[in-house]
């Protein structure tokens, strides 16, 4: 690999880091004290009255919750601690294939330039039409479930003291784990770009950008959400809206594909030890994005070219 592409990008990877960092950090610190206090509780009885309407129990609300406040695996940790009927971990899985680690990922999305409200929206939409749905659709799935895999346990932290410090390494462990995927892969990017090897891939990756109503630079901004995730994957983003020249509609654009169906190898797979059928839960996920993301671009264009008729119109 050349020097120059080696140093530029590793600068490029810690700036990035950094600037990721000072999101994630204070965020995932903020919600491992709130696991340990009664705010999470409280969240989780506001909205059992939802869960009847949805097709779960009360209990869903519980992985629901720290699915969202967390991440997935948090979420596959709480589901498999109850009984729970396999249609009912269907559609807690769809749902949080959606909307999970909401307050992290919504924020990070925010230093690319979408606005939190839009993603929280379709995110949250998203997951309770998806839930509707399979309720009324899917006659079958009364059995309970039966998990392949049950997580160790780990022992509750006694006292402030423990939950800060508990807290503190988990956000830094955060932290380390961006730096060893971000640092890499911007050095890979640089290196890809430097041979023209990126180039020739936007290129390869145009028609299906153009198909979705975006440009072909937004392909780079698309790959990378769509394989590693938002909250990784936005350290990419944010170098490929900088030097690839995105739109703020593209990047939009490929943003509302992204809530929908990002990081599909890793939050694919690990819903598997729940013993549900993945593979409706991966094409649920492609379907609804590339549906979403044409019906956006679509009114967006339209709404683009009334504009521009009225203008021209009254230039005349």
């Amino acid at each position: 690999m050349h020097v120059s592409s080696l140093k530029k990008g590793t600068q490029v990877g810690l700036k990035t880091t950094w600037t990721l960092g000072k999101v994630i950090f204070p965020i995932t610190l903020l919600v491992a004290i709130l696991q340990h206090t009664p705010i999470l509780k409280w969240v989780i009885n506001r909205i059992e009255p939802l869960m009847s309407v949805l097709g779960l129990s009360g209990d869903a609300a519980i992985p629901l919750v720290i699915g969202n406040f967390l991440n997935l695996y948090a979420a596959i940790g709480a589901i498999l601690s109850l009984d729970l009927t396999v249609k009912e971990v269907f559609i807690i899985a769809v749902m949080l294939s959606f909307s999970h680690n909401l307050l992290i990922e919504s924020t990070v999305a925010a230093k690319v330039g979408i606005k939190i409200w839009i993603i929280v929206l379709v995110r949250l939409g998203l997951a309770i039409v998806s839930a509707l749905v399979i309720r009324f659709v899917w006659a079958g799935g009364g059995e309970l479930a039966q998990y392949g895999m049950v997580p160790s346990q780990t022992a509750d932290p006694n006292g402030w003291g423990e939950i800060l410090l508990m807290g503190i390494q988990k956000a830094s462990l955060g932290i380390l784990q961006l730096a060893l995927i971000v640092i890499p892969l911007m050095i890979a990017l640089q290196f890809l770009k430097d041979k023209g090897w990126l180039a020739a891939f936007s290129k390869w990756m145009s028609p299906f950008t153009r198909a979705l109503g975006m440009n072909a630079n937004t392909s780079t901004t698309l790959a990378a959400g769509l394989l590693i995730g938002l909250a990784y994957g936005a350290g990419v983003m944010i170098e490929a809206v900088k030097e690839d020249g995105v739109s703020r509609k593209d990047v939009t654009i490929a943003f509302i594909f992204l809530v929908a169906c990002h990081a599909v190898v890793e939050d694919t797979l690990i819903f598997i030890p729940l013993g549900i059928p993945v593979l409706p839960l991966l094409i649920i996920r492609l379907v609804t994005a590339i549906v979403l993301t044409i019906t956006v671009a679509f009114i967006w264009n339209r709404v683009d070219t009334v504009k521009e008729r009225k203008r021209l119109n009254y230039e005349s």
